[in-house]
């Protein structure tokens, strides 16, 4: 009997089986550059721009920027952009924020291999789910909890706004600015008018409502379905508890050290009464985390001391599976918690009646090892190839790791190195601790050798 020649080009059973091997972390980074990437195209398109076309750089940045809902910005959208082209930043501003979430969850649905128990493990902690629930009512959750919190902002907005905007320009704006606070993006259509020095309106119904929907978008959804839920159980989960107490401890500290250090007789509230003060101060606090508007105009007149609790803040930046980034305030917490039970002589991390798995520990660990890291060596490589300051390498760079969006008016300024170095760390912010807690999760089973321990001298 003659044997059928095999055919020496693989079929697509073998293509899809190897597309199934292609790492989780990988498809999600992917997923995001091709974003990204398309952004840049339309961007790009003529009728984007309103004078002259923006050039590739531009393009590129300003899409990574939004995909990664930082705010970091080389042009001024109110001024640069026309109206098209602010749809299409606010699009982008979307799916980067929610839309990355959400298509996430869709992948790993579409997924037809088997995924590892450490693979859902790493996934439902980064991502906020629930251990024993389906992806489809997540993904409902999200769409419907989105459009709810933007949409009610957006009301609440051009109510505020139609008096000074008019009826159809405060629309436009309140749905621009509800989307960009609660993704937690910062970028904004009143810098660069001329009624607007500051930016945004500094009124009391502006700064409350954009700050509420800020908290909002930075608390994560894990929190905001046990918070909505919570009349039902009538109890909070240990990771809302610890997230919402963590959220409120940050927002205090950070309001009132901005308050002290801004109201001495060389600061910007020195001609302030104390009311507008703690209103600003308040709001920068919750802002200044991730979503990178400011109430106060140039953050470059701030005080020394208000610009290294700015850098602090956006470092820790808000809670896990939410739209924000920075060290996140899961991990600060556990690395406290791990650091009292040292201090108590425990054997392990005890909170609420809990026991924090060493596993969790070990992950806070590494993450604030890599991302410290990372800032230093960005900070170095925007030093030796652009002639700025230490304080504002620093401050771009925690602001673009930590997704925030702040400047010390020297994003303009950064030659096309420092741009790509800028581009670089607003993609890592928006996903490193993601692929990150993935790549720790991809490790080789336990070895049955052991081996004789011994001391390394620390501290």
């Amino acid at each position: 009997m003659k044997r059928r020649a095999r055919s020496a080009s693989p079929g697509p059973g073998i293509a899809t089986r190897r597309y199934y091997h292609v790492p989780i972390a990988m498809r999600i980074i992917g997923g995001l550059a091709l974003l990204a990437g398309i952004g840049t195209v339309l961007l790009l398109l003529p009728g984007v721009s309103t004078t002259h076309p923006l050039t590739l750089q531009q393009a590129m940045f300003t899409s990574v920027s939004a995909v990664s809902v930082t705010g970091l910005s080389v042009i001024t959208p109110s001024q640069d952009l026309t109206w098209f082209g602010q749809a299409v930043l606010l699009a982008l501003i979307q799916m980067g924020g929610v839309g990355f979430m959400v298509v996430t969850i869709l992948i790993l649905r579409a997924l037809r291999r088997p995924i590892s128990l450490v693979d859902r493990l790493a996934l439902r902690e980064s991502l906020g789910l629930p251990e024993r629930q389906s992806f489809a009512p997540i993904v409902r959750r999200v769409i419907l909890s989105v459009f709810i919190v933007e949409g009610l902002g957006a009301c609440l907005l051009w109510l505020t706004w139609r008096g000074q905007l008019g009826e159809g320009r405060a629309v436009w704006y309140g749905l621009f600015h509800a989307v960009s606070a609660f993704c937690n993006a910062g970028f904004d259509l009143f810098s660069g008018l001329t009624r607007y020095p500051y930016g945004l309106p500094r009124d009391w119904h502006t700064l409350t409502i954009m700050g509420t929907i800020i908290v909002l978008g930075g608390l994560g959804f894990p929190v905001l379905a046990d918070v909505v839920t919570w009349r039902a159980r009538r109890r909070l989960s240990l990771h809302s508890r610890l997230t919402l107490g963590m959220a409120a401890v940050l927002i205090v500290v950070g309001a009132l050290g901005i308050f002290i250090a801004e109201s001495n007789g060389h600061g910007t509230f020195s001609q302030l009464d104390v009311a507008h003060r703690w209103l600003y101060a308040t709001f920068q606090s919750v802002s200044m985390r991730t979503a990178g508007f400011s109430a106060l105009g140039d953050l470059s007149t701030l005080t020394p001391a208000s610009q290294i609790l700015t850098v602090g803040l956006m470092a820790v930046g808000t809670g896990p599976a939410s739209m924000g980034g920075g060290i996140t305030t899961g991990t600060v917490v556990v690395l406290a918690l791990l650091t009292w039970s040292y201090a108590r002589g425990g054997h392990a991390v005890q909170v609420s009646g809990r026991t924090l798995p060493v596993e969790t520990t070990r992950r806070a660990a590494a993450v604030l090892a890599v991302s410290v890291s990372v800032i230093i060596i960005a900070t170095w490589l925007v030093l030796i190839t652009n002639p700025a300051t230490l304080d504002q390498a620093l401050f771009e760079v925690v602001s673009a790791f930590a997704t925030t969006g702040l400047s010390l008016d020297f994003t303009g300024q950064l030659n096309s190195i420092g741009v790509v170095i800028i581009m670089v760390m607003m993609f890592w912010g928006r996903l490193g601790t993601l692929a990150l807690i993935l790549a720790l999760a991809r490790q080789r089973p336990p070895s049955a050798l052991g081996y004789p321990e011994e001391e390394v001298l620390i501290g």
